[in-house]
């Protein structure tokens, strides 16, 4: 008879979730039971601050003058009183929720092993290839993305030494780098890149997705989320060039909202209308603070509609279309994405038309006011002929309606074989699956199966 190491596995999966379920509720009782009633109101007392903070932030935005100062006043002073208050409750329960916070990181590591390996947890890695180095690469840089950056790191000598044929925009004319891209491809360029913004560089990545070239990711813009995602290092742009020579490739998927291309975003409504402003640029807080209240209470802008996968959302606030969709289950990793090759775009849309509504994206699980899915295919219509939308950061204005696709695997990127990579984040934490799981009685948890059955 031999061993079933299924059923061992799953054994072991069955006793985390039942420690992590045991120790998560041991980490809010303990300070209520020591607490007592002090512990219960300051419970309370935390939800209804951030309610209350909630609604604030919501006047600061959507009101003028005297009472908007307030409102800020208020939205500043509360979280602060908030942390005064939790600060003199731990003095008189330090032990406990010293106890409490060991016992909550017990929970998630064990809630996290006991869901690793189970199917919907999985988050796979996007799968590299090996690439010769290119003969003739030909790369576009901008002296002024991301401050400066191409000149502080000397990415121009460095290319060129590398063999590459470099082209330096000039800051101080509009240059087509579309046009620039095609040429370099008439004259035998097996390789494009771009030193530039995440605007610029998904320009050059669909030209370089309809000649079939690869495409290199040089990050010397000012956030490079796309750079980021690709696991590249955002600190020494220079890195990114080893790729010319000690390279892999990655096959990514390239969105479109109309015929406009983009890697990370496209984003429509209020934040969209807002960059519209030239001002924008200059002093971001001032512009939107001075746009919002007429935004957010509809007497400026479209009223729109996003359709995508059988879901209608009407009149939203804002809209963001992804080059697959962005972390939103893990506040540590906010604003990244899993993988670049999954085939669908990520939509999140925001509704919020009261205090109330703000009150409860922060407290309900489940607010009505946001949408969060996943899609091939998103429209975006409005009541009007144009809608302004942030694509990749950029100001445009584009035809109703946008038809926003994606292109699976449309983009050959060469990246170094030696970079940071992109950190992957362990299964989420499902507590109704970790109840589940725990449930299970014996051989009812695992499939019969193993090497030895």
């Amino acid at each position: 008879m031999g061993w079933d190491f299924s059923e061992r596995a799953y054994r072991g999966q069955r006793w985390a979730a039942r420690t992590a379920l045991a120790a998560a509720g041991l980490a809010v009782l303990v300070p209520l039971f020591y607490g007592g009633l002090s512990g219960v109101l300051m419970l309370v007392a935390g939800a209804a601050g951030l309610g209350l903070s909630a609604v604030a932030v919501w006047w600061t935005l959507t009101l003028r003058g005297p009472l908007r100062w307030a409102a800020a006043v208020v939205a500043l002073a509360l979280p602060a009183a908030l942390v005064a208050l939790f600060v003199l409750f731990a003095a008189t329960l330090f032990w406990e929720l010293l106890a409490s916070v060991a016992l909550w990181t017990l929970a998630v590591w064990s809630g996290r092993y006991a869901l690793r390996g189970t199917g919907s947890t999985r988050v796979r890695v996007m799968r590299e290839r090996k690439a010769a180095p290119p003969r003739r690469p030909y790369l576009i840089m901008n002296p002024r993305s991301g401050g400066g950056k191409v000149g502080r790191f000397t990415l121009k000598e460095k290319a060129e030494r590398l063999g590459a044929h470099v082209v330096l925009l000039d800051p101080d004319q509009h240059q087509d780098v579309t046009a620039l891209a095609r040429e370099a491809v008439a004259e035998g360029a097996d390789l494009l890149g771009v030193a530039g913004g995440d605007g610029t560089q998904a320009l050059v990545a669909a030209i370089a997705a309809a000649y079939d070239i690869p495409f290199l990711v040089i990050s010397a813009g000012t956030r490079n989320h796309f750079a980021m995602d690709l696991g590249l290092d955002r600190d020494d742009p220079s890195s990114c060039l080893d790729a010319l020579t000690d390279g892999v490739e990655l096959r990514v998927d390239l969105g479109y909202a109309g015929d406009r291309p983009f890697v990370n975003n496209a984003s429509f409504g209020a934040y969209a209308a807002i960059v519209q402003s030239p001002s924008y640029r200059d002093d971001k807080i001032g512009t939107s603070l001075e746009l919002l209240p007429d935004l957010l209470s509809r007497q400026q802008g479209p009223r729109l509609t996003a359709r995508a996968a059988g879901t209608t959302l009407d009149a939203p606030h804002a809209v963001l279309v992804s080059n697959n969709p962005y972390r939103t289950d893990d506040p540590f990793g906010f604003g990244r994405r899993d993988r670049l090759d999954a085939g669908v775009l990520g939509v999140l849309g925001v509704r919020v038309d009261s205090a109330a509504e703000a009150a409860a994206l922060i407290l309900d699980p489940a607010p009505s006011g946001l949408t969060i899915l996943t899609a091939p295919h998103v429209v975006i219509e409005a009541d009007r002929a144009e809608i302004e939308a942030g694509i990749d950061g950029e100001a445009l204005v584009l035809p109703a309606p946008v038809h926003c696709r994606i292109i699976p695997r449309a983009l050959r990127v060469r990246v170094p074989r030696k970079r940071p990579g992109v950190p992957q984040r362990g299964p989420r934490l499902d507590w109704r699956r970790l109840r589940k799981l725990a449930a299970t009685v014996g051989r009812t948890a695992a499939p019969r199966r193993g090497p030895f059955s």
